[in-house]
């Protein structure tokens, strides 16, 4: 039998939430996740791709049927990054589900904040730099 070659680390190519408003989600996600640098990288009409620089890894689609209730985590290198996209997320009209700060219970350097985006899923930013 032969030997198939294994990625060491298998690793997320890109993942599509479903909503039911995709122009308000569009304004609500490009102010909460440019805070992270991340932008709409390509736009088919009924969906969106954003990610940072030319990436598509978070799309958006239009699904009248959606329900909400998605867990959606994005990781980034400096503690400040997490803090901005929880005050502009907010302002864009996302909903407190946790301010940002430690989750010890979660790692020692956990560091995160959680938002409820317009359709009830919720938006995490985390990173696990240690502080200085």
């Amino acid at each position: 039998m032969k030997r198939t070659k294994r990625t060491p680390i298998a690793t997320l190519d890109h993942i599509t939430l479903p909503v039911r408003r995709l122009a308000a989600a569009r304004k609500f996600y490009v102010a909460a996740l440019g805070a992270i640098g991340m932008k709409v990288n390509m736009d088919v009409g009924d969906a969106f791709g954003m990610g940072s620089k030319t990436q598509k890894i978070f799309w958006l689609s239009r699904d009248p049927k959606a329900s909400g209730g998605a867990h959606c985590a994005f990781c980034v290198e400096h503690r400040d990054e997490v803090d901005a996209f929880h005050a502009a997320a907010i302002a864009a009209g996302g909903k407190d589900h946790g301010a940002p700060g430690l989750r010890p219970d979660y790692g020692p350097s956990y560091y995160a904040a959680f938002v409820y985006d317009p359709e009830g899923n919720n938006i995490e930013v985390v990173c696990y730099r240690r502080a200085r």
